[in-house]
């Protein structure tokens, strides 16, 4: 018999124990950080050569996190191989031998490794936010001006609802090598294409990141896009319904399935 607790203590273990979560997070951070650094860099450098739409609606909070695009994916990374490893080295046999009680075991899995994203996402977005507004200079922002706190932690909470989904997606799939060909590819080419391309920009704007996204602009129709038809807790609202879902997906499939 299992506690929850003890529960906690195996999957935080394991987690840590396990290089390629650790530097999955790490990578999230680093990458997330550097680039929209780099990034605001460039704008700084580019605003008066912008269009005067880009410069009317330039919103510096959400250039700070320019970097996000690719640091997410070292976050489904992470969300992946922490569910997949289980399945690919056959410790899956052994967990639930351990914790009989599927949802105990996925949920425990879960708590810890969204906690953990959490706090990188939390880490990361304020280091954005501060090395980007320095960069910035004269067209930075203050952490204290209307909903840039909110943009700030948004993003945070972010990142934690990208790994959280791509836990849930890896309980699904029972694979992580067809788990990251279906989630990398669908968030950094297929949501991004069919958000660009008229014909499907009212349908992508109600995938997960597109509209989890808007909780870090604060400037509506920042840099010209197209506003979105719902605010940004609503944005990150629809994207925890997707989360949910995956998560409820991957609890059935467990709780179904053999090991």
């Amino acid at each position: 018999m299992s506690s929850f607790p003890a529960v906690l203590q195996s999957e935080w273990t394991k987690i840590r124990t396990v290089a390629s979560t650790t530097w999955s997070l790490i990578s999230a951070l680093v990458v997330t950080v550097g680039i929209s650094a780099a990034l605001c860099a460039v704008i700084n450098n580019s605003f008066d050569g912008m269009a005067p739409q880009e410069r009317a609606t330039f919103d510096p909070t959400l250039a700070s996190f320019a970097g996000m695009t690719l640091g997410q994916l070292a976050m489904i990374v992470f969300g992946v191989l922490v569910v997949g490893t289980e399945y690919s080295s056959g410790m899956i046999r052994t967990s639930l031998a351990a914790v009989p009680r599927r949802a105990e075991f996925l949920f425990g899995k879960l708590t810890v490794a969204t906690g953990l994203a959490l706090v990188v996402g939390l880490v990361t977005s304020f280091l954005s936010f501060f090395l980007g507004q320095a960069i910035l200079g004269d067209r930075s922002i203050a952490i204290s001006e209307p909903n840039v706190l909110r943009a700030v932690i948004g993003a945070g909470l972010y990142m934690a609802m990208i790994a959280l989904f791509s836990m849930g997606m890896a309980t699904i799939l029972r694979s992580s090598i067809l788990s990251l060909g279906i989630l990398m590819p669908f968030f950094f080419l297929v949501s991004n294409i069919l958000g660009a391309v008229e014909a499907t920009r009212k349908v992508a704007q109600y995938f997960p990141d597109q509209a989890g996204g808007k909780i870090m602009q604060v400037v509506p129709g920042a840099m010209g896009s197209d506003p979105a038809p719902y605010s940004a807790w609503g944005g990150f609202g629809i994207m925890v319904l997707w989360t949910l879902a995956a998560v409820l997906g991957g609890y059935l499939v467990l709780k179904k399935r053999d090991a």
